[in-house]
């Protein structure tokens, strides 16, 4: 048997970003959390802590924007697990 379930991506909104040694973990109104490689981010892994902990969201938490670093990240993109789109995995 077969169950699939749509989830709706558009609709979250960002809350919290936290950072540990190796990933990126974000806190969704919609009650998901999520935490993703900060590898696939290298603007953020290059980046300090204090540059990392320097992040604000745009508009009402449709993404998070960190000034210091360069780097803005769609809350839709984040829970796709997308890498962002300057990462190469080679």
């Amino acid at each position: 048997m077969t169950i699939s379930a749509q989830v709706q991506t558009s609709d979250a909104r960002v809350l919290d970003v936290s950072f540990d040694d190796d990933r990126i973990k974000v806190e969704f109104d919609d009650g998901r959390g999520i935490a993703l490689p900060l590898a696939w981010y290298p603007r953020l892994l290059n980046g300090t802590a204090d540059q990392r902990g320097r992040w604000e969201l745009i508009g009402d938490g449709e993404g998070i924007h960190w000034p210091d670093l360069d780097e803005d990240l769609s809350a839709e993109g984040l829970l796709r697990g997308a890498p962002a789109a300057h990462w190469n995995a080679t």
